[in-house]
Parts: C-alpha cells; sequence; structure tokens
C-alpha cells in the first residue's frame, strides 16, 4: 500500500525508514524522473562533501535496517567473485574445487567469475550461509561506504528500487540538500 505524500512527510519528519520492498519498488517507478534529475544535480557537487554526508547517512541508516529482513540483493542480483575466493569456499563446503566450479559458478570468456544462480545459491531466508566467507562484492554492497560516489550514480539510482539501504540514503541526501 501506497502511503499518500502527507503521511510520507510525517514519516520521514519522524525519521521513519521505508523497508516495505514493494512500496520502494512502487516509489521507485514514481519517483523515477525525479532520481535522474537529483543525479545530475549531484554531478555538479563537490565529491568529497557528497561522499562524506553519504557515508555519514549510510552508517546512521544501516545501524537501523536488518538486511536479514530482506536479502533482495542476494536474490536479484549476479554476485560477483574473485578467483582467491573459491578456494576458501571449497574448503568449508568440504567439496573440491572443480565440483565448487561446476556446481555454484559461471566463468565468462574474459575469466570473470559469477554466483551461476539467481537467487544465490547460498541464501537461505534471507541469511547467507557462508557468511563468514561471503564474496567481497556481498561484504561491500550497498557500496555507499565507500569513496566516489557520483561516479556510481547509475548504479545507485539501480540500486535504490531494491535496497532499503540505498532507498533511504538517497531520499535521506534529497531531504539534506533541499532538492525539489
Amino acid at each position: 500500500m501506497h502511503l499518500p505524500a502527507f503521511l510520507q512527510a510525517i514519516l520521514l519528519a519522524m525519521n521513519y525508514l521505508e523497508t516495505n520492498l514493494a512500496t520502494i519498488a512502487q516509489v521507485a517507478q514514481e519517483r523515477e524522473d525525479e532520481n535522474w534529475r537529483f543525479r545530475s544535480y549531484l554531478k555538479g557537487k563537490d565529491g568529497e562533501k557528497i561522499d562524506a554526508r553519504v557515508h555519514r547517512l549510510n552508517s546512521e541508516i544501516s545501524a537501523k535496517i536488518d538486511c536479514t529482513t530482506c536479502g533482495n540483493c542476494c536474490k536479484t542480483f549476479m554476485i560477483s567473485v574473485e578467483p582467491e575466493e573459491l578456494e576458501p569456499l571449497a574448503a568449508h563446503l568440504l567439496k573440491p574445487l572443480a565440483e565448487v566450479k561446476e556446481n555454484y559458478i559461471e566463468q565468462s570468456s574474459e575469466g570473470d567469475f559469477i554466483v551461476n544462480k539467481i537467487p544465490c545459491h547460498f541464501l537461505s531466508e534471507n541469511k547467507c550461509t557462508v557468511y563468514d566467507l561471503r564474496f567481497s562484492t556481498c561484504r561491500d554492497f550497498p557500496h555507499l561506504h565507500k569513496d566516489g560516489f557520483t561516479q556510481r550514480l547509475l548504479s545507485v539510482i539501480q540500486n535504490y528500487q531494491i535496497c532499503p539501504i540505498v532507498f533511504n540514503v538517497y531520499e535521506a541526501l534529497k531531504k539534506e540538500m533541499d532538492f525539489k
């Protein structure tokens, strides 16, 4: 259910965070043009200052959102795997490396590795079954702690529609910057 604008404003003022994936998807569709305008607006700003704001907002917001109630990133993304992450995974699974590659991993003609299934093989009840060995791309998601936010805005807008953390950080950044 989508809330009327006045209720959204009240909840936002109360520091309400949106975590309902259906609502996030709907709002993302409704605000598509606004999000692209905000992207253009951010491109003209000081990247270091934007990074500082995004890092702070990410720390505040991600501390309030439990990713294990969502798992949407693991359900929707092709997950990249670094070659050096395969041996520890095989050891953890008590399987030969060749079997792990055959059953769980796909390799591109360029030599890049990805998990060969969406949702990820290692997702169970919104939790990673290999959490301590999760891939670097998983550990880093949603990448809001990294510098260069304004250089990654295409992926931010893509992630906005599927990740409650990205959604709430982007919306909070709009509010902080008085973007209309």
